[in-house]
């Protein structure tokens, strides 16, 4: 089935219309949210911290742009599909002859458009506070768009194992807040103890920080590269887990 099917593109504009209609609540609090990140961080910080020749509040820009666009990636693919399990309204996404990709497509396409769009909020609200340059601005979109695409399969995944908005809140608050916040957004992992120093090689969150902040200073803790690399593997094993949970109606056909 064409992946632009008349299906594929109503779903689409659903999930779409669904944030965009209460934008106040997806997209200006989480502008909100970061820019007070910045003012306490950054007020408490700056002067006492220099990474890499970078002062801080130019350093943290970087990582509260792509926190906020991992953590609404993931809200939006994840709490679309535990309300609609919630309300009975999810028969009328399995009914029509949508694949298994086109609902995943336009799951995560919808959850990158709302991610992309509150980071770039965020980034307008809070450029002014520093200087910024631009080292490879390809990475900045490649990171981004990957970083968006993997937190919206995630909640994908989420919505599909959650049965009620307890379990949601507990995959957020337990695994998705953690990986974040311990990812490289406040510091580089090179100012941690050799033991956390390790642990943060584990954490798939701190690559996409990080290749997303090479991005603006041509400057990382590891080779972009390698960053790529495997942000790019664990997007495709979530898509594969996605794909095969849907294929089997796991906690949707019942």
């Amino acid at each position: 089935m064409n992946m632009f099917s008349v299906g594929f593109q109503t779903l689409l504009y659903k999930e779409m219309l669904r944030f965009w209609k209460v934008a106040t609540q997806t997209v200006l609090a989480p502008v909100l949210t970061a820019m007070l990140y910045l003012l306490i961080f950054g007020h408490v910080l700056e002067g006492h911290v220099n990474v890499r020749g970078v002062n801080y509040t130019a350093f943290l820009i970087p990582g509260l742009v792509m926190m906020s666009v991992l953590q609404n990636s993931f809200a939006n693919s994840s709490s679309s599909l535990i309300q609609s399990k919630i309300t009975g309204n999810l028969v009328f996404i399995l009914l029509p002859p949508l694949s298994h990709w086109e609902i995943l497509s336009a799951y995560v396409l919808a959850s990158v458009v709302r991610g992309l769009t509150v980071g770039a909020g965020v980034f307008i609200a809070t450029v002014w506070f520093a200087k910024l340059s631009f080292a490879a601005p390809l990475w900045i979109l490649a990171f981004a768009l990957l970083g968006a695409a993997i937190l919206g399969t995630m909640g994908v995944i989420a919505g599909i194992w959650a049965e009620k908005f307890d379990q949601l809140a507990a995959f957020q608050n337990f695994l998705i807040m953690p990986a974040t916040f311990l990812s490289g957004v406040f510091y580089s992992i090179h100012s941690l103890p050799p033991f956390w120093l390790t642990v943060s090689h584990f954490n798939p969150f701190f690559y996409m920080i990080d290749g997303f902040r090479h991005g603006f200073f041509g400057q990382s803790d590891v080779s972009p590269w390698t960053s790529l690399a495997i942000v790019s593997a664990f997007f495709a094993a979530l898509a594969g887990i996605a794909i095969n949970l849907l294929k089997r109606g796991y906690n949707l056909r019942h």
